[in-house]
């Protein structure tokens, strides 16, 4: 990655305070004079951590840093004189928001500004110039208006937005506000300074942002809401340093005490129940997870009956904790009070922490023995009583207290088992939650929709008047007609003090909400007086958006509610069209989707983690080479990837991101990827650039290969979700056969960075790995190769149809071994294990083209992602419909409904029913080209295929009711053109040069 070569003058800055404070929203400004005659140039260069907003004279100008390694932090530059007034004061602002730990997108640093305005005016002997930039002269105050104490989005975000503008003068980015009340900043470093080490420049255009307006008012409710609830980040309270992004293991408890006004029966409930809660206990009862009222992991609830008084509430936690926090609410019809069983008093929250007896940080390729003997101590504490025997001496007292801890009936009792306890920070516990408010409602009363309500989701001067009903509160939901990412925006006009909650969800089936699982999309905006307009600052995604007006004295008026749709800017080149409507519905649904994960990388989903996978980019890629080009976006993504060998010289599985962990498959597929991307755009110069880079992180694998000469590894061996045999330890056959085409694809790119001798060792290396796979991983009596061979040496005894598409896909079988495989490929045996994603068929549809199987790569795609239409899909699902059961639930279908790597008809239906690909010769960057179309049973289809420097290809054929085939071809005059009739077929082809 290029490093800034800019003149730095600026310093960075920061507040008084905390270096590092969690979850907080600070104001930066400077004021400055701009001549009558103005500046001939201005532009000003930006940067934060841990992200930012720009404000000019009031005005918003962009957000970012696109996402980066803290040691190579992306700067932003902006020409800012459209914005500026000649002749006046201006105004420079900035909201910095902090996260204060790491999330799947960034690193934690430090809070930190850095910006500078390098400014020009007059030409020739008149010419001036100058900059303005951060220092002690700055002016800064934290944003009051935001909560701190706001909940995680979810264990991969960092957290839910909750602002009352009524107590933060909006005006505060103007120039013309007076902050002489304001502190400060404090100069905390120049440039160059630590973890920020290197800045630089921005690589990828600024991502769109376009006004999107609903559909409909799709329902209306008279909601009764619930008397208490909250968010526990349970592992922060037990484990108060777990701000890294992996995974805090540990077991103990956190508790509170419930005070009764008088007798009666009260309900806790959990909108989502995370896997490391156990049980609830109340006054010495333990009620397993298993006992509570409901199914899953949602909506789950335990009644009991409580007298006056004060009654112990204990939640028993064991398990591996990511983040994902603790959703609950209490119902009660009598009055009572949640306080502290230690009366900590009002600086701390009313839960408190007990142990945690055992706790470590979980990195998945790097488990050392003393770990493995804490985890068999909290796996006994979740249950597995097996393991307690094998405990040493200090672990069963460890065990047998922290069991103890949850049949106690007062806090006396476990103060004298000696087990640390510690109340809980204000910070790990939010006031209230918008999340169970939201899922679980005391009441709930369906009204007819006003026809005047629906003037809400139009583009108009009007309003809509939200209805009131007394005491309770109006919730409405807005289906905005398919999925969007962006930024909520909205205009209403209220009293002070009215709550609006805002909660998106990609999903809605007959009435029935799909909740977001363990995700808090959530936004809660407290009015003041009067009209007002609002943008979000928290990028979401969703379909559906429920809104829930709370404490509101008179009727809402809403003017307008929208989206700000943000995306990776692109044109939509790509285009496909054929005699098969269900077809030309799902290549739309794929197109849709990938521009929704295109965001300053590929994001897996615009919901549930916006995380850039690795893995998932490589398919990605080559769909986007099809809808939209977008070349300059993969090479950000590649290149990304080699700066977490600072975190694993593997390479992570999602970068930049907090948690360092490592899925070998999907380092493979990044380097596979860089071959195909120098494929397809011809870069000679980027192959020599990531060159090292591939061979580093290979030449870490290769001493991992054992004695057979097999990858045998500790780390998340994953694939497919589905219940192949891929243990976390072991030999894992389809990982194994992805290593050799990684080793080729390493391989080719050495010699297309003129190496050609340094990387040719990588295909001996492949050689000998491909015949260790075939010396070790056959079965002779199932005749096809097993999934894995386990860390004791136990062979499987799965087979499953991702370990042999992987094998036919790599090249592994050869003979009579290969055309085993491919006669699974064409009928899959019964006991095999099916494919259980649209991802892992994307490798089955590469199969399937490389046998010229098109006709069952079509019929597939039509069968698996026409179920996803006729269940109202109108993007792309994580994984297809789980449909077990007459009637599913919408959370039973699946997790996420949109996710990138699901969108593989926008790659296949353009390259083997169109059937335009790039030919296999020594020219790269899509210079030879074959157009050969495959009917599979369609009578007509057309389309274009993006090129990766300019123009596009496009193709139109036809079959005549002679049976004759009719293609035409328009392409750029510097390509290599051959077009072919499909096999069997007769017909006349035309080629058209433009």
């Amino acid at each position: 990655m290029a490093i800034s070569s800019k003149d730095w003058q600026a310093s960075w800055i920061w507040c008084d305070g905390e270096e590092s404070p969690r979850n907080e929203w600070h104001c930066f400004r400077r004021t400055f004079d701009v001549p009558a005659s103005g500046w001939r140039e201005a532009d000003i260069s930006v940067t934060a951590d841990s992200r930012y907003a720009l404000y000019i004279n009031g005005t918003l100008i962009g957000r970012g840093p696109v996402r980066s390694w803290p040691h190579e932090l992306a700067y932003d530059t902006y020409d800012i004189r459209p914005w500026l007034k000649p002749g006046e004061p201006n105004s420079v602002a900035l909201l910095v928001m902090h996260y204060g730990l790491s999330t799947f997108s960034y690193i934690r640093g430090r809070g930190g500004l850095l910006a500078q305005i390098d400014w020009t005016s007059g030409e020739g002997e008149n010419q001036d110039e100058g900059w303005i930039g951060t220092d002690g002269a700055w002016k800064t105050e934290r944003h009051k208006g935001y909560q701190t104490r706001s909940p995680r989005m979810s264990l991969q975000l960092a957290f839910a937005e909750w602002v009352d503008v009524g107590i933060w003068d909006e005006q505060w980015c103007q120039s013309a506000y007076d902050d002489r009340d304001w502190a400060n900043a404090f100069v905390i470093g120049e440039v160059g300074m630590a973890p920020w080490v290197e800045l630089t420049p921005r690589d990828i255009p600024y991502l769109t942002e376009e006004r999107i307006y609903p559909s409909r008012i799709e329902s209306l409710h008279q909601v009764t809401p619930l008397p208490w609830t909250a968010y526990l980040d349970a592992r922060s309270i037990l484990v108060s340093d777990s701000t890294h992004g992996n995974s805090t293991v540990y077991a103990g408890h956190v508790g509170t005490t419930i005070r009764m006004s008088e007798q009666a029966s009260i309900t806790i409930g959990f909108a989502y129940v995370p896997p490391f809660l156990h049980a609830v206990c109340v006054d010495g009862i333990r009620y397993p997870k298993s006992s509570l009222r409901g199914q899953g992991s949602q909506d789950l609830y335990l009644d009991v009956d409580l007298i006056e008084g004060e009654h112990l509430l204990l939640f028993e936690l064991a398990g591996s904790d990511h983040g994902r926090g603790i959703f609950m609410g209490i119902n009660c019809e009598v009055p009572f009070e949640v306080i502290s069983p230690v009366n900590a008093g009002e600086a701390f929250s009313p839960f408190i922490s007990i142990g945690a007896v055992e706790n470590y940080e979980y990195i998945d390729h790097v488990v050392d023995e003393q770990q493995m003997a804490q985890d068999r101590l909290i796996q006994a504490c979740a249950g597995k009583e097996d393991l307690v025997a094998g405990l040493d001496d200090s672990s069963k007292r460890l065990y047998e207290a922290f069991c103890s801890i949850s049949t106690s009936s007062s806090i006396n009792e476990i103060v004298k088992l000696g087990v640390p306890i510690a109340p809980a920070s204000l910070a790990f516990v939010s006031p209230e939650s918008v999340y169970t408010l939201t899922a679980w409602k005391k009441h709930a009363i369906q009204k007819p929709v006003p026809a005047s309500l629906q003037q809400a989701v139009m583009a108009h001067v009007g309003y809509a008047e939200v209805p009131t009903f007394g005491e309770d509160d109006t919730e409405f939901i807005i289906d905005f007609g398919t999925e969007w990412s962006g930024y909520l925006s909205f205009e209403v006009e209220a009293d002070a003090g009215t709550v609006m909650d805002f909660f998106g969800v990609e999903y809605m089936q007959e009435g029935n909400v799909h909740y977001t699982h363990y995700l808090d999309n959530s936004l809660r905006y407290v009015c003041r007086e009067g009209r007002q307009t609002y943008t979000s600052q928290v990028r979401r995604g969703f379909r559906y958006v429920i809104v829930t007006v709370r404490k509101a004295q008179r009727p809402v008026r809403l003017y307008s509610v929208n989206v700000l749709q943000s995306n990776y800017p692109v044109a939509e080149v790509g285009q496909f069209r054929c005699s098969d409507a269900r077809l030309n519905e799902i290549w739309e649904m794929s197109r849709h989707t990938v521009k929704l994960c295109m965001e300053d990388t590929y994001v897996d989903c615009p919901a549930y983690e916006q995380t850039f996978w690795v893995g998932d980019s490589r398919n990605e890629a080559l769909i986007t080479y099809y809808l939209y080009g977008a070349e300059s976006l993969v090479k950000r993504c590649l290149n990304l990837v080699p700066g977490s060998r600072g975190q694993t010289p593997l390479y992570a599985d999602q970068v930049p991101s907090g948690w360092n962990s490592v899925i070998p498959n999907w380092t493979f597929f990044w380097v596979i990827a860089c071959h195909e991307y120098v494929i397809r755009t011809g870069d000679l110069d980027y192959a020599h650039e990531i060159w090292p880079h591939v061979a580093y992180t290979l030449e870490h694998y290769e001493q991992l290969l054992d004695v057979n000469g097999l990858l045998t590894m500790q780390a998340w061996n994953f694939l497919d979700w589905a219940p192949l045999d891929q243990p976390r330890n072991g030999t894992v056959t389809h990982q194994n056969m992805f290593l050799v085409k990684a080793f080729q694809s390493a391989s080719q790119l050495s010699a297309l960075a003129g190496m050609a001798s340094v990387g040719e060792r990588f295909t001996q290396t492949a050689d000998a790995l491909r015949q260790a796979i075939e010396t070790h991983l056959w079965s002779e009596e199932r005749q096809a190769y097993l999934d894995c061979v386990h860390s004791d040496g136990r062979r499987s005894e799965v087979f499953s149809m991702q370990t042999q598409v992987v094998a036919y896909l790599c090249d592994i079988a050869s003979n009579e071994r290969k055309a085993n495989v491919e006669r699974y490929l064409e009928s899959p045996p019964e006991a095999f294990v099916k494919i259980g994603s649209p991802f892992m068929s994307f490798f089955y549809y590469e199969a399937l083209l490389k046998m010229g199987n098109m006709r069952k790569l079509v019929d597939d795609i039509r069968l698996q992602y026409g179920r996803m239409l006729d269940y109202g899909a109108t993007t792309c699902w994580e994984t297809y419909p789980k449909t077990d059961g007459p009637d599913p639930t919408p959370s039973q279908l699946t997790r996420s409904h949109c996710h990138a790597w699901s969108s593989a008809p926008g790659y296949f239906l353009g390259s083997a029913v169109l059937g335009v690909t790039c030919e296999q010769t020594e020219q790269i960057g899509w210079r030879d080209v074959v157009i050969q179309p495959n009917p599979c049973g369609l009578t007509w289809a057309k389309g274009s295929v993006p090129l990766p420097e300019e123009g596009r290809i496009d193709v139109s054929w036809k079959i005549q009711s002679d049976g004759r085939i009719y293609i035409k071809a328009w392409a750029p005059a510097e390509l290599n053109i051959s077009i072919l009739l499909p096999e069997g077929m007769e017909g006349a082809t035309e080629l058209h040069v433009v």
